[in-house]
């Protein structure tokens, strides 16, 4: 990731409204699933923790998060977060069949060899465990955004389903993400690719976002993710997957 957005990332990950939404989001189809507060939880690509600090908030007790950055997984050791290290998420550590369930937001789509990192995800749960993908939707929603992040691709709900199901996963559910901002996003972005090309340097899409509007975005979406939690969604701006291990 590049330097720059990776030192803004951490500074706005808890605040930001992109975040605090999918974080919910997220939290609702852990809830959904209704697993044991003692049971194994892995989320990769935890960055500095708020996620984990919302599950363990809630009552989950064994909890473990990884992260390619180092950065990262500092920020999370000085919010006091426990059990997180400096990971590949391709290339895991730990023993076969550890999780009950793994937690991969906006990951998969940093990894090169899609297929390596699907399979070790698939190797450490446990029979019956599930894994929980987001990823971002659409490769002609590909900006510059993008290619700051370091991307090498998006998805669509299919693309998705069929490389969990490469990997030896049940896909029981898959949806689109972030309904509401889809259509001023695609238009935004081919608007980009037809207007004159600008010398300016590539910049991501986390522009700064006066209090109101943070928390007028970040309700508006929750909102939405209430009606997610039951009703797959046909477009978005990211797609998110939900699969079983036989």
């Amino acid at each position: 990731m590049n330097i720059e957005y990776e030192i803004k990332y951490h500074q706005i990950e808890e605040s930001y409204w992109w975040f605090q939404a999918r974080r919910d989001m997220v939290f609702r189809l852990v809830q959904d699933l209704k697993l044991a507060t003692d049971a194994p939880i892995l989320e990769i690509g935890c960055s500095g923790g708020p996620l984990l600090q919302r599950l363990r908030s809630t009552g989950y007790t064994n909890l473990t998060g990884i992260d390619v950055s180092e950065a990262g997984i500092a920020v999370a050791e000085r919010r006091g977060i426990p059990n997180v290290s400096c990971m590949d998420g391709a290339n895991l550590t730990f023993h076969n069949a550890s999780f009950d369930l793994v937690v991969a937001s906006d990951v998969l789509e940093h990894i090169e060899d899609e297929a390596q990192a699907l399979r070790e995800w698939a190797r450490v749960l446990r029979p019956g465990g599930r894994l929980l993908i987001f990823v971002p939707a659409f490769q002609f929603l590909w900006g510059k955004h993008d290619i700051i992040n370091q991307h090498f691709r998006r998805y669509t709900a299919n693309q998705l389903a069929t490389a969990m199901q490469a990997a030896g996963l049940e896909v029981s559910r898959g949806s689109y993400w972030n309904v509401s901002l889809f259509f001023p996003t695609a238009v935004v972005r081919l608007l980009k690719r037809i207007l004159p090309k600008t010398n300016a340097s590539a910049s991501d899409d986390l522009f700064s976002a006066p209090p109101l509007i943070n928390s007028l975005l970040t309700g508006f979406i929750k909102a939405e993710n209430s009606i997610l939690q039951t009703v797959n969604a046909p477009v978005g701006v990211s797609v998110f997957a939900l699969a079983k291990k036989p």
